[in-house]
Parts: structure tokens; C-alpha cells; sequence
């Protein structure tokens, strides 16, 4: 895999030299990774562990814990383990499988797509079969879906071409949201380059080509093909009308990065494997905690920075770079890693984004067919020997106010689909006024899924009401007044019912040991006023049958972006 994050001047040098010169893309047909790799398995042999990383911001925390160096430092948290290691950069995965293969290491380090991906080749022998033993990260910000003019919700993909990098990040990431959408890959058309950024061959490339309609792209050439963020204005290196319609902001759970290692390497030495998770978990504190001291000690941050510049991107002198792709990372740590691979209830635990890649895979034909991946099943709690950053309160990622102000200018606006993501809707019967979870369990259970892969997201819960009362007392004449009174009733039952779902739901997930966000939610009483049946002048609609009659008390669930609303949303 090529960076996933790279120095800013040289995006931006060579995306001018690209749209200035005009180059064509070349586009790859792509083969499953046993079509491509091929190495005959051999042993692990050496007292030094040969260690691949990439260049993303959750492998800061590999180079700190080795000393903020390639090859183990002494008194680093890693030597202290007991261990040596060399770290190796790798982001060409498919060398990284052969380098896996021939035994020169037994670790595999990617995302969980990628490790997906090479399933067919790593799984043939037993002994190379990947045992995952920790999660680094999930992105949070440093990956964006860039669509053009035209495009305004995931569902109009639909018949548009869309590039990404062939065995990236970013193929899960597509495949979720589609999925979300109603979408599969046959209803798009997919092309494929060889490179991720920084070339002719890249979805930032093909994104200047007139047929193409949307690209997967790291946060750098998104911000460059929209002018900044906003809507690209065709000026210097931006697309006219492009604009970031998803990234790993919102979907922040959609890319999660691992370490695998060999199963006969696990099984001969489990204990270095498990020595190596720790490391992992100590070196993930010791550098939350640098950053969080970097005014009181600036020296540990600069050395960490500029050791981390120097092996992510081959310059001690790229630290903004480096700062950048640790922000665009969410280091998980311990209570992260419990919660993936120990929460049978949390919706993006590891054996549901392990099916919920290998589904999408095997639909583009990267995956011939699915099968279960194995986890170490460490002790965590003697894993956590060492560690002080234990249950840690999570902070509310909105200011709640400010979200309330947002939704209430969109309602009165009439804009609350601008923004949306996706949407879908609930029933219920006359005068109810209780949403139990045995009655909306499956629509719960819906919510707590998309809360928890879209937390960078608002979930508005929209009340509707019945409009037959206003309606016959409207037949019957009645005065303005009392029409008033009905309508503003109707407000306040809706937006009552909308507040009783919202807070069955945070219950509902927190009884299922799922704890959200409460300041995610912002609740909306429509009453009358947006009725399914469509309205009628100033009023509803009659609806003409039962059916029409019932399809109006409902609630609406739509996630909406808010990315652009900076005040509204607080960076984790």
C-alpha cells in the first residue's frame, strides 16, 4: 500500500504537475492477491523480529515504544519487554505477504480489508494462517470519499464510476457505505490504480478525468481537489464542483488497522507475541502522553515527531506532516482493544467488520470465499500489566447546544436533507406514546450500528404525527385558533415521542454494554407539518387509504454530516 498520508508540498507539486501536464491514468485490472504473490512458506529464524509498518499515523506508537527508532534502543519500552526489533516500512502489501511467506517476518500490518484481501494466499498453509493480536487505530479523519458535481448522497453513486487503490484501505470503507445505502459494487462501476497518492496512478489522477465521478483519497488530496474543503473551484489543482461528501471524520470506524502475526510463530512463541502486544499498549500511553506534556516537555515531543517524520515519511524536517497524521489517526489502546475483540454487543467489534469485509470482497472478486479469522484471545488483564490508561470516560464529541441550533436553522429551512448520509423510518400505532425494545429492537439495534460507525455524524430522530384531526376539524370549520392549538399539540406529542426513542435507544445499547454518545442525538417534532402523504397547499394532505393513514405516524432517523460545522463538531 502506498502512504496513506505523505508531505503536503509534494501532494500538492505533483497534483499541479499533474493537472498541468495532462497525463493519463492507467488503470489496472485486479487480481486476487493469490494471482499475484506467490512465495514458498518458510521458517522464522533470528533473535531479531523483522516488524513491517506503514506510513499512517497509528504506527507513531511502534517506532516511540522502540525508542523513536528502527532498530530497538535500549532502556525502550520494547528492549525492556525483552525483545529486538527492526522495523521495517512496507507499504506495498503484496510484499509485505511474500516477505510474510518466506518466514523474514511473521507479522502482517494493514487493515482489516487488506488482511482480508490476502486470506486466499496466507490461509493455504497452516502454519502462515494470520492470528490478529491487536488493533492500532481506527482513521478519523485521514480518508475521503471526493465526488462531483451531482452527487449529493451515497445513494447517487448509483451507475457512477468510482477509483480507488488496488489492495488499499479503502476498498471496506466503499463497501460499507454502499451497504448502507442499498447499494452492492455491481450497481457502480469500479476502476482501479496502482498507487494511493503522489503519482499519475492515483484516485486524486483519475479524479481529473471527465468520466470519472467519485474517488477514495487520503485527507491531503481531498482538501486539494476541493479547493480547500468546500466545493473545488477548478483554480489550481482542485476539480470545478468536487466536494468531500464522506471521510473517516464522519465514518470513523470504518478503517480499523491490526497486527497479525503467523500461527506457527504464535504457537512456538506466544509469549513474544504477547510481550510485543504490550509493547504495543505501552507505547501507545507513553506517546498520549508526550503529546499531552508537549508544552511542559518539549524535547521528548520534538524527538518522537521527528523520529516519527523520519520513518513514516523520510524526512526529520516533515514534523507538521507527522503531527498531521497522528490527529488523523484514533489511537484505541487498551480499552479500544477490549471493546473490539471482547463486546460481543459492540457493533464494530472485530468478527463484524471481519464479515463485513469479506462480504464486499468477495463481491468484487478480491476474496474467493469467506472464512473466519482467528484473534489471540490475550488475558487482558494481565495484558494490562503496566498500564494506568484503563477505562478512560469518553468526552462527548458535540457541543450540544450548538447541534440543537444547527438542526433547528435546517428544520425551518426546510434543509435538513442537505448534508444526509442515509435515512430510514419507523412505524408505530394511534395514541402510542411508548417505544419499548421489544417492540423496535431490530430499529434500535440499527441505530446503535450507525451511531457507532458514523460518530463523526449527527442522528437527528424525527417525530411525525397523524394530520386526521386537524383535518376534520378543519372540514368542520373550526377557528384559527383551534386549528393552531392542534397543530402546535401535534408538535409537542412528536417531538415527546422522538425524545422517549432517543433515550429508549441510549438505554437499550448501554443495557447491551454499549455505551454512545448522547450529544450525537438531536431530537425534531414535525408534528403535522411534513406528513408522508405530502401536503396539500398549506395543509396535509387527505390520505386517501388506511395505508396512506398509518404511513404518517411514524420516526424518521437521518444521519447528517456536519464536518463543515466546525463549532458544532470537537475534535477528538
Amino acid at each position: 500500500m502506498k502512504e496513506r498520508h505523505m508531505l503536503r508540498a509534494l501532494v500538492v507539486t505533483a497534483s499541479l504537475l499533474l493537472s498541468s501536464l495532462a497525463v493519463a491514468v492507467e488503470y489496472i485490472n485486479i487480481k486476487p492477491l493469490n494471482q499475484v504473490v506467490s512465495a514458498q512458506v518458510g521458517p522464522v529464524e533470528g533473535d531479531v523480529l523483522q516488524v513491517p509498518f506503514i506510513s499512517w499515523g497509528g504506527d507513531i506508537a511502534v517506532i516511540h515504544a522502540n525508542g523513536n527508532n528502527l532498530s530497538t534502543q535500549a532502556n525502550s519500552i520494547v528492549s525492556q519487554q525483552g525483545l529486538k526489533l527492526k522495523l521495517t516500512r512496507e507499504d506495498d502489501f503484496a510484499k509485505q505477504v511474500q516477505h510474510y511467506l518466506k518466514g523474514d517476518s511473521p507479522f502482517l500490518r494493514g487493515t482489516i480489508g487488506m488482511l482480508n484481501m490476502a486470506m486466499d494466499v496466507i490461509s493455504k498453509d497452516a502454519k502462515t494462517k494470520p492470528i490478529v493480536i491487536y488493533k492500532l487505530t481506527d482513521s478519523a479523519g485521514g480518508d475521503a470519499l471526493v465526488v462531483k458535481s451531482g452527487i449529493k448522497t451515497v445513494k447517487d453513486l448509483r451507475g457512477k464510476t468510482v477509483v480507488l487503490q488496488a489492495y488499499g484501505p479503502h476498498v471496506d470503507y466503499l463497501s460499507r457505505i454502499l451497504a448502507d445505502a442499498g447499494l452492492t459494487f455491481k450497481d457502480i462501476n469500479v476502476r482501479w490504480v496502482k498507487d494511493l497518492t503522489g503519482t499519475d496512478n492515483s484516485p486524486m489522477a483519475a479524479l481529473y478525468e471527465k468520466d470519472i465521478d467519485a474517488a477514495f483519497v487520503i485527507i491531503p488530496d481531498a482538501l486539494a481537489l476541493t479547493s480547500g474543503g468546500s466545493v473545488g473551484t477548478g483554480a489550481e489543482d482542485s476539480v470545478k464542483g468536487a466536494k468531500i461528501l464522506l471521510s473517516t471524520k464522519t465514518a470513523d470506524t470504518v478503517i480499523a488497522d491490526v497486527y497479525a502475526v503467523r500461527s506457527d510463530f504464535f504457537k512456538q512463541h506466544r509469549d513474544v507475541v504477547e510481550k510485543f502486544a504490550r509493547s504495543l499498549l505501552l507505547g501507545q500511553e507513553s506517546m498520549s502522553n508526550v503529546v499531552q506534556q508537549r508544552t511542559a516537555d518539549s524535547k521528548a515531543y520534538e524527538q518522537m515527531m521527528r523520529a516519527a517524520a523520519k520513518g513514516l515519511l523520510d524526512s526529520e524536517q516533515a514534523l507538521a506532516d507527522a503531527e498531521g497524521m497522528y490527529q488523523d489517526a484514533r489511537h484505541v489502546g487498551y480499552d479500544g482493544n477490549v471493546k473490539f475483540f471482547k463486546n460481543n454487543a459492540y457493533p464494530r467489534r472485530f468478527a463484524v467488520i471481519v464479515k463485513e469485509s469479506q462480504h464486499g470482497l468477495h463481491q468484487v472478486g478480491l476474496l474467493q470465499q469467506q472464512q473466519e479469522v482467528a484473534q489471540a484471545r490475550w488475558d487482558y488483564d494481565k495484558l494490562k500489566k503496566g498500564l494506568s490508561q484503563i477505562n478512560v470516560a469518553e468526552v462527548p464529541k458535540f457541543d450540544e447546544s450548538k447541534v440543537a441550533a444547527l438542526v433547528t436553522q435546517k428544520q425551518q429551512q426546510g434543509s435538513l436533507d442537505q448534508g444526509e448520509l442515509f435515512s430510514f423510518e419507523v412505524f408505530f400505532k394511534p395514541n402510542q406514546k411508548t417505544f419499548s425494545a421489544e417492540l423496535y429492537e431490530d430499529a434500535f439495534k440499527k441505530v446503535m450500528d450507525l451511531a457507532s460507525t458514523y460518530g463523526g455524524a449527527i442522528i437527528t430522530i424525527e417525530g411525525h404525527s397523524d394530520p386526521m384531526n386537524y383535518l376534520r376539524k378543519r372540514k368542520a370549520n373550526a377557528s384559527r385558533m383551534v386549528l393552531g392549538r392542534i397543530k402546535q399539540a401535534a408538535r409537542n406529542l412528536s417531538l415527546s415521542r422522538a425524545q422517549e426513542v432517543r433515550d429508549n435507544i441510549i438505554d437499550f445499547s448501554k443495557n447491551k454494554g454499549v455505551s454512545l454518545d448522547p450529544s450525537q442525538f438531536a431530537v425534531i417534532g414535525h408534528g403535522i407539518s411534513a406528513p408522508k402523504t405530502g401536503v396539500c397547499g398549506a395543509d396535509p394532505c387527505v390520505p386517501k387509504t388506511e395505508k396512506q393513514w398509518r404511513s404518517n405516524m411514524r420516526v424518521q432517523f437521518r444521519i447528517l454530516q456536519v464536518e463543515a460545522e466546525s463549532s458544532v463538531f470537537r475534535p477528538l
